[in-house]
């Protein structure tokens, strides 16, 4: 990829992946730059679908997901999808060796969740070679602490 300016998002079809993926879009757009979503997968054997399996929902849930952005906001920079098997702070922070961005929501489907960041999002924060942007998930705001309802 080419591009004067390159952002990596990852993607996991969490809304707060969505999230930062609408973000890098308009991102990529403003600064004439490119857009690489990555999904990263792991087969871990404990369940009756393949890796082949795996790596196909994987594959779907990217297209899926880059369809939905441009259905969303449109497609005004250019935008490559890549899936790629391994630990998703390990794929992720290789994918953005050299990028000028690394861009990740605040949680999304991980087995664990922290308090303020999804656990993916704190290791790539550390391991990172480029600056991550991580993008939050807003809070839900109960019925009972809106006075219009």
């Amino acid at each position: 990829m080419s591009a004067s300016h390159l952002i990596v998002v990852g993607v996991d079809g969490s809304e707060g992946s969505r999230r930062a993926l609408d973000w890098a879009a308009r991102e990529a757009a403003e600064r004439g730059g490119a857009l690489r979503a990555v999904v990263a997968w792991r087969w871990d054997g404990g369940t009756t679908v393949s890796p082949i399996e795996e790596r196909q929902r994987a594959s779907e849930l990217l297209d899926q997901e880059i369809t939905a952005l441009t259905a969303r906001v449109g497609s005004a920079s250019p935008v490559v999808g890549e899936v790629v098997e391994g630990r998703a702070a390990d794929v992720l922070t290789t994918a953005a060796r050299g990028a000028d961005l690394l861009v990740l929501g605040s949680h999304g489907h991980g087995r664990l969740q922290h308090t303020v960041l999804g656990s993916v999002s704190e290791e790539c924060i550390r391991k990172a070679t480029c600056p991550v942007v991580v993008i939050p998930v807003p809070a839900l705001v109960s019925s009972a602490a809106d006075p219009t309802s």
